[in-house]
């Protein structure tokens, strides 16, 4: 009996997923006042109205924080990124509760801590190169960056390891898998996020109106005209909505980015100041936000009567912007819909009224900011001088020296530089 006893509570590890622990009913955190003000009209139209009330609201402070600058959009991307975190942790700490095992959500606090420390200590070191070079202090941290990050995650596993309880071993390693995917959707993302943002406000800006494009106007069409399922992951969704939100997200973004373009605030290189220890978006913009001559394919121009048409090459590379954030960024939403579906919860969290939880949300923003990253990478991104001297600057006297000796015998052999100057 005590074998079989044994051997039952090892199975406990292996519950299906009807036996997941029932969620407490969400509350409704509707305003009172709108409550009072959309009382008559019926469920469908009241979350309507609620919908787009509080999408209003939420873009208008959107605008503000893009009024304060830079910095402050990297403080709403961080606490985005702390609160996605929370709501996911939050789901999985359920079904590790139910168990009565220690230190779950201490750990993935601490393990959120130092991922945010490796990514954001590597973005100090690349990015503001001048203020740590004039700081001893900040020398120490940059220069063993890499161990410290090591050494504090080290802790983080050891203290996972001593954590392991008898019979509950596979629960805790699924957990512990739990952490660090989590980890990977929420933080790897936002840090790629913040990477886009330093290119430029622009490369945040057009992808992620583009997804809060397409989601508002995949959301009217299909309101107004869905008649056809999109998939069973999300019976809402319709093919009316889906193809509604493509047209409408091309055609925002090509119009979206005309504006941008014209704005050295938004198309040049966020950089740090040393002098005035704030960030500067100074510039001569580069090739992408100059006006350009372009001939009008021959079968658009029967219909347009245009021969050419003047715009900015960035443009262009918003037409590929739009078409992923309309055509695959929803699948970043239908992948959160199967998640939640598995765990049977209507949404992640129910922050916003009308909207559930931050992260459903932002659950086709984190596929975008990859796409970015790796469509600037892949097209956009050349060698930076600015960005190499600056390393330049730091190096040792000697070793500067180095450099410019290997430089100048190379340009001697190009034939650019000759032979007999000196300097």
């Amino acid at each position: 009996q005590e074998v079989d006893l044994e051997e039952r509570l090892g199975e406990l590890d292996l519950r299906s997923d009807s036996d997941i622990p029932d969620v407490p009913p969400p509350t409704d955190s509707t305003p009172e006042i709108l409550k009072r003000a959309l009382s008559g009209l019926s469920a469908r139209w009241k979350n309507w109205w609620i919908r787009g009330i509080l999408t209003l609201a939420m873009i208008s402070v959107f605008f503000l924080i893009i009024y304060l600058g830079s910095f402050m959009l990297m403080l709403l991307v961080l606490s985005i990124q702390v609160k996605c975190y929370h709501e996911i942790i939050t789901i999985g700490y359920r079904v590790y509760h139910s168990y009565d095992l220690p230190w779950f959500r201490s750990l993935s606090w601490y393990f959120l801590l130092c991922v945010n420390y490796f990514f954001y200590g590597e973005t100090v070191a690349d990015y503001f190169a001048t203020f740590v070079q004039r700081r001893e202090q900040l020398q120490f941290l940059i220069r063993y960056h890499r161990f410290i990050s090591f050494a504090l995650y080290l802790t983080g596993f050891c203290m996972f390891v001593l954590s392991l309880v008898k019979k509950h071993y596979r629960l805790q390693f699924y957990m512990f898998a739990w952490t660090h995917v989590t980890l990977l959707i929420t933080v790897t993302q936002s840090h790629l996020v913040i990477q886009n943002l330093f290119e430029g406000m622009i490369w945040f800006l057009v992808p992620i109106s583009s997804v809060i494009c397409n989601d508002i106007t995949a959301y009217i069409f299909g309101f107004f005209f869905g008649r056809t399922p999109l998939i069973k992951l999300s019976p809402k969704k319709t093919w009316e909505g889906f193809i509604g939100g493509f047209f409408s997200t091309v055609v925002f973004g090509f119009i979206f980015s005309y504006f941008l373009a014209q704005h050295q605030y938004f198309v040049c290189p966020v950089e740090y100041n040393s002098e005035t220890n704030r960030f500067v978006t100074e510039c001569e913009p580069s090739e992408l936000f100059q006006m350009k001559k372009y001939s009008v394919p021959p079968f658009l121009q029967a219909v347009s009567g245009w021969e050419t048409v003047n715009m900015y090459p960035f443009q262009m590379h918003s037409i590929a912007l739009s078409t992923f954030a309309s055509l695959i960024g929803p699948f970043g939403g239908f992948f959160a819909s199967g998640f939640k579906r598995a765990f049977k919860i209507k949404d992640f969290a129910d922050t916003i009224p009308g909207h559930g939880g931050i992260m459903d949300r932002f659950d086709c923003q984190y596929l975008m900011a990859t796409f970015v990253h790796v469509y600037i990478t892949s097209f956009i991104r050349g060698p930076n001088p600015s960005k190499l001297l600056k390393q330049l600057l730091i190096l040792q006297p000697e070793q500067q020296l180095s450099v410019y000796k290997t430089l100048k015998s190379h340009l001697v052999e190009k034939g650019i530089l000759q032979p007999s100057l000196r300097g």
